[in-house]
């Protein structure tokens, strides 16, 4: 099977967008240049796609995505549209009456600045649902709200501790409010029911869709875990895997209990080997660590603590979710195991402990560990990354004037922190590694869109507020390098993908315009028309 695209531009890495035709040939790239050498080496049966001078881009790799959840959420209780509090409770109605039969009513999506404060309670699920449970994730997945019913199965009172590792939010008389941050939501989880492997598998299927419709041929899965019913998601990859099904390539993130120790490990090194051979489209041998929270519910890890409304300095600078110590030794254990470690680590704090930890390892190390998101950091530690060989795993669309942002999260941090919020042009300077990707689906998933606010600052709907903090926009030749080939060598996949190069995998999307040969301000306008795998178009726009 041959084909060659032509009429347009394609990406070159490290450069940007140049002109010429690419040949595939059995799923592998094997010309780039003039027409009639990608003629000759394709053969004379070989399909033509006309690109109608768009750009032909290697397949994008989402760095920190979690298909299952939003595949799920997609056919659950989805507050996503939600554009105001009222919206959020007139769809949690509308589910409700749609599914009577639902003993739960599970979802998640609803946006925390949509309520005062970010703060919405038990109140208003109660009253359009008082008789079934309700549990609800924000759309950060750091928060969950309940309604009364949920509170009173989960047997969650005025005397119920919070746990170590979170918050349970109380009204003035102490009494749960209906919000839950961070390990506080295991008080109620632990109560209502988890997805069934056929169920996540369906999630995975719905996601994989979605993603190819975006130009992604591939991602890292940053929450594959056993669920409180014995249920791996690990396992819906497997049994997609065996059936066929699975079409993009994926390194799987196993997670890392920080409720227990290194007593685990065992069962960590079991669960990749059980995907070993499997499939040379998926692995398992990543751990993800979640060190803190986020910076809107005061649970992200600072070095200077949250203000209060008033601009007053406050005792709380977050949570540490895994002692410092016991992270050294927790990173050394993983790195010795061969595991690549992907840290969540958003407040300057969670930074800089995860990057210690990494300081201790021996120089010699090629599992390419991994920071996500990176809300928050000090200078000084952006200049650590390149000579720790540590990815800087960007998720470039929240770096924008968006309520979140000015209503939720600069107010509260101490001053001298804002300049250091979402520095990604510092650390493209700095020469670090850059993957990018979504945190799907806490945010879009479309990597046009974070590539816009990567260089932009904004976003079409934000650009009236202006760009945020626009010394670190970064150019768009490095943006899309990081959602490629960044991504690849963080996957360890950049020999076979991530590149337009003879010999590499065709995993390739197909753009209807060259947003190099345009405006910057038009980049999110730009769509995918169709997305290739190993030379197999896997998808096509109104197909």
């Amino acid at each position: 099977m041959s084909t060659i695209f032509t009429n347009g531009r394609y990406f070159d890495s490290g450069t940007g967008s140049r002109v010429g035709s690419v040949a595939v040939v059995n799923g592998r790239i094997a010309a780039i240049g003039g027409l009639e050498k990608a003629r000759t080496v394709a053969g004379s049966h070989a399909d033509e796609v006309d690109l109608q001078g768009g750009l032909l881009s290697p397949g994008f790799i989402d760095a920190h995505f979690h298909p299952m959840m939003g595949g799920l959420e997609r056919s659950m209780c989805d507050l996503g549209s939600a554009t105001s509090a009222r919206d959020c409770v007139e769809i949690v109605s509308a589910f409700a009456q749609r599914n009577p039969a639902e003993a739960w009513i599970v979802g998640g999506g609803w946006r925390l600045d949509l309520f005062p404060g970010g703060v919405p309670t038990r109140h208003e699920l109660d009253a359009v649902v008082p008789d079934r449970p309700v549990i609800l994730r924000s759309a950060d997945r750091h928060v969950s709200w309940v309604n009364s019913r949920a509170l009173e199965i989960a047997g969650v009172t005025a005397h119920t501790p919070d746990p170590d590792d979170g918050r349970v939010v109380r009204d003035s008389q102490g009494n749960p409010s209906g919000i839950f941050y961070e390990g506080g939501i295991a008080l109620i989880e632990r109560a209502s029911p988890a997805p069934s492997q056929s169920a996540l598998k369906r999630g995975l299927m719905v996601a994989q869709e979605y993603a190819l419709s975006l130009g992604i041929t591939g991602w890292q899965d940053a929450l594959l875990r056993v669920q409180q019913n014995g249920v791996d998601s690990l396992d819906a990859y497997l049994e997609a895997i065996s059936e066929g099904g699975l079409k993009v390539k994926v390194t799987g993130a196993l997670w890392w209990d920080r409720t227990r120790g290194l007593e685990q490990l065992p069962e960590l090194v079991a669960r990749r080997r059980r995907a070993e051979g499997k499939s040379d489209r998926f692995r398992a041998d990543s751990i993800k660590i979640m060190l803190d929270g986020i910076p809107e519910s005061f649970t992200a890890l600072l070095s200077h603590p949250y203000h209060d409304g008033h601009g007053n300095p406050t005792n709380n600078s977050g949570i540490r979710h895994i002692d410092t110590a016991a992270l050294r030794q927790i990173v050394r254990a993983l790195d010795a195991e061969g595991f690549q470690m992907h840290f969540h680590a958003i407040g300057d704090q969670a930074v800089r402990e995860s990057l210690d930890a990494l300081a201790e390892l021996p120089g010699n190390s090629d599992l390419r560990h991994h920071l996500a998101h990176l809300q928050v950091v000090n200078p000084e530690d952006v200049r650590r990354f390149a000579g720790l060989t540590a990815t800087a795993n960007i998720q470039p669309l929240w770096a924008q004037n968006e309520p979140v942002m000015t209503d939720l999260t600069l107010p509260f941090l101490d001053p001298s922190l804002w300049p250091w919020v979402y520095p990604f042009g510092d650390l493209a300077r700095a020469n670090a590694h850059l993957a990018a990707g979504s945190d799907w689906p806490v945010s879009d998933a479309n990597p046009l869109a974070g590539m816009h606010v990567a260089v932009n600052r904004s976003s079409h709907a934000s650009s009236a507020a202006g760009p945020f903090i626009p010394e670190q926009a970064m150019s768009l030749q490095v943006i899309w390098d990081a959602y490629t080939s960044g991504s690849a060598w963080t996957n360890h996949r950049e020999t076979t993908t991530g590149a337009i190069r003879v010999g590499a995998a065709a995993d390739l999307a197909v753009i209807d315009r060259d947003p190099f040969s345009n405006s910057i301000d038009h980049i999110e306008r730009a769509i995918v028309t169709g997305t290739w795998i190993d030379g197999e178009q896997v998808w096509a726009r109104g197909a």
